[in-house]
């Protein structure tokens, strides 16, 4: 199984989402089982795979240290997962920790100074990182050395400290917030990308094998077309149908145990729970499909404007179902379809003009 961990959620209902993507102390135990341990047991990313393991075996035949590796993607795609496979891969100890907890360039000269060579850092959130920090490492990771200042105003001295060759994995789910200089110095970048249902069946098969669960293969169908395109979620809701078939079943999953387990945890056949429908239902059903401003979408569902931005809009915009404009949000033919409702030929307050789906 392929998951990573991210930074915290920005609020409860993001943490208690069935099918949200960021990872709470539960998941994160049951990850630690369940992660691959090296490229071929790692499913999914055939691309990034590929091209990690060419640049790995590659500075094992030379005898050094790895390039810098930046990972990049959504949360629970992987990027946590393949830092740990680079470790093993390069028979080199692990050290983790991650770009929030990073305030100071103090903070991370006591990190690089205490690496062994060849170590690999494994740098979480890298973009949420400080700017000091982040100056700081531009020279640590290309000329593996760091300048250490003591002392403050026209007394301070600036020491230079040279590191061991180690190697750099960044994760972000932004990246487009590393500024070009931090982003120039990795030798190696790789996009996670979502995965297909095929992907997540085999995925689900695997952990269903570690966890003792017995499935079928329609039942892992079922549990995959509901997972967003995430590993991480997939893990997820096998566990919660896992419980379900235990109670309410023979221990079995089957389609039809999985579709009711799904049912009674209210996500859909598209993989949309309470919060994605209650917005749907907002936006068609009070707006008419609008235009409507966030803010006002925000209220009509009693969430706050950052959970449905944040938490509840990127799913749905990747499915199709509503569009961002300049106007506000709207709602797309698919959304109309998903939730059974036929829309109006016009749109609100557009007497006598062509509507959204035509007159």
């Amino acid at each position: 199984m392929n998951w990573d961990d991210t930074a915290p959620p920005t609020d409860d209902t993001a943490t208690e989402r069935l099918v949200g993507a960021s990872a709470d102390g539960e998941d994160q135990a049951v990850e630690a089982a369940l992660r691959p341990k090296s490229l071929e047991e790692f499913v999914g990313q055939e691309r990034v795979r590929e091209q990690l393991d060419l640049v790995l075996k590659a500075a094992l035949a030379r005898g050094g240290t790895a390039d810098h590796v930046l990972l990049s993607g959504a949360p629970g795609l992987g990027k946590t997962s393949l830092s740990m496979i680079i470790a093993a891969e390069m028979n080199a100890p692990l050290r983790i920790t991650s770009g929030p907890a990073i305030q100071h360039a103090g903070d991370l000269a006591a990190i690089l100074s205490s690496l062994q060579e060849g170590e690999v850092l494994f740098l979480d959130e890298i973009h949420r990182m400080s700017r000091p920090a982040e100056e700081m490492l531009y020279m640590a990771m290309e000329d593996f050395r760091v300048d250490v200042i003591v002392g403050k105003g026209p007394g301070a001295t600036a020491i230079p400290l040279e590191l061991p060759p180690f190697t750099l994995v960044g994760a972000t789910t932004r990246a487009g917030l590393l500024p070009p200089p931090l982003r120039d110095r990795f030798g190696f970048t790789a996009h996670m990308e979502f995965y297909d249902p095929a992907e997540l069946e085999r995925v689900i098969h695997r952990s269903a094998r570690l966890l003792d669960v017995g499935i079928e293969a329609d039942g892992a169908a079922e549990i995959a077309g509901r997972s967003r395109g995430t590993p991480r979620i997939a893990n997820r809701l096998l566990r919660r149908v896992r419980d379900y078939a235990q109670v309410k079943a023979d221990g079995l999953i089957t389609r039809e145990v999985a579709a009711a387990a799904l049912k009674v945890y209210e996500v859909d056949a598209r993989g949309l729970d309470r919060l994605d429908r209650a917005v749907l239902q907002a936006l068609l059903k009070l707006f008419g499909g609008g235009p409507v401003g966030l803010s006002t979408l925000a209220v009509a569902v009693g969430e706050e404007r950052e959970t449905v931005e944040e938490v509840a809009e990127p799913f749905l915009v990747r499915e199709g179902l509503l569009a961002r404009t300049p106007r506000g949000r709207v709602a797309t033919p698919a959304a109309w379809a998903h939730l059974g409702l036929l829309p109006p030929q016009q749109a609100p307050g557009a007497s006598g003009q062509p509507g959204l789906f035509g007159t």
